[in-house]
């Protein structure tokens, strides 16, 4: 990252929103650091959106603090030059050509016209620039309004699902961007409920479910502390799942073995070698067998599939500067 100047933290600290009786965002507390592409994961309707609305200043907290380096949004003196932020694609006036979108916004902010120019080029929209935005696909429309949030060259992303639209070779070329922007010293949060999306580009991971946090710090250490499972596929699902359950003298019992609707065995705190070795050992025939990540697991059970996490399930990690 030498050369170009770091990004400010991101701090979210107690923040907490009601709508009425129903509590969005709940006493939620972490950090993003500059550098390093940050997954905001959780189901849909799990606070995501309300949460960046919120560090925008678009939305009054009911309690707790949202702050870009240090300062509330509403404090920071040129916020587009701060602060880019993509929350809803569709905001593009339909008769607008992308170069007048990005025009008139580079105005309002007070950025340079070459800038539009410039970015048209870099978000892959030069040769769609002077059509208007109404024959725009959704995926065009990403890009557009990520050219936007580029408009006063911030060093803080906000992205709300950015991906939304865009075919595989838009995700590519998505992933490709945001690696680029977090290497020249950005911070860049990214929101998604589709962890497919953002596995392969994040390096933090803010993991959220009803607007309470559930982990947070590298992914690599979240998806040490999630338990992973094993999913199995045996033709003698009931007989290895009692045996799994029972155990071994060596290996012990799987915390927990679940019955999928089509017959597949998902085995929780056993590895995959012990579910093998046992198998074998009873004399049970497997067809199949597949170790998968703990942070991917974690995210299915967020997502309602099994047990959701509780007090005994991944909790958020306390490494200082991370998640305070």
């Amino acid at each position: 990252m030498s050369g170009f100047p770091q990004g400010p933290y991101i701090e979210v600290s107690g923040l907490t929103k009601r709508f009425g009786a129903v509590r969005a965002v709940d006493d939620l507390s972490f950090t993003v650091r500059p550098g390093v592409v940050t997954g905001f994961l959780g189901p849909n309707g799990a606070g995501k959106t309300t949460t960046m609305r919120m560090i925008l200043g678009l939305v009054a907290p009911t309690a707790g603090t949202a702050t870009i380096g240090g300062k509330r949004y509403a404090e920071l003196s040129r916020p587009t030059a701060t602060v880019g932020a993509v929350l809803d694609a569709s905001a593009v006036h339909p008769g607008h050509t992308a170069r007048d979108h990005l025009h008139i916004y580079r105005t309002m902010g007070g950025h340079p016209p070459e800038r539009v120019d410039h970015l048209l080029d870099r978000l892959g929209l030069a040769q769609a620039a002077d059509r208007r935005t109404r024959t725009f696909s959704t995926g065009m429309r990403q890009r557009l309004s990520l050219a936007t949030a580029l408009l006063g060259d911030p060093r803080v992303l906000l992205l709300d699902e950015p991906g939304n639209g865009l075919d595989p070779e838009g995700i590519a070329w998505l992933r490709g961007l945001l690696r680029g922007l977090a290497a020249e010293g950005r911070t860049v949060l990214v929101s998604s409920h589709v962890l497919s999306e953002v596995q392969q580009i994040v390096e933090d991971v803010v993991v959220i479910r009803k607007g309470r946090l559930v982990a947070a710090g590298p992914m690599t250490e979240v998806e040490r502390l999630s338990p992973g499972t094993v999913l199995v596929r045996s033709p003698d699902a009931a007989a290895l799942r009692a045996a799994l359950l029972r155990g071994t003298a060596r290996d012990g019992a799987a915390d927990r073995v679940d019955l999928l609707p089509d017959g597949t065995l998902r085995v929780y705190g056993m590895a995959d070698s012990a579910v093998a070795d046992l198998a074998a050992a009873e004399r049970l025939r497997v067809h199949g067998l597949t170790a998968g990540g703990g942070l991917e697991q974690l995210f299915l059970r967020l997502a309602g599939e099994g047990e959701p996490a509780g007090p005994d399930r991944p909790a958020a990690l306390t490494d200082e500067g991370r998640n305070r």
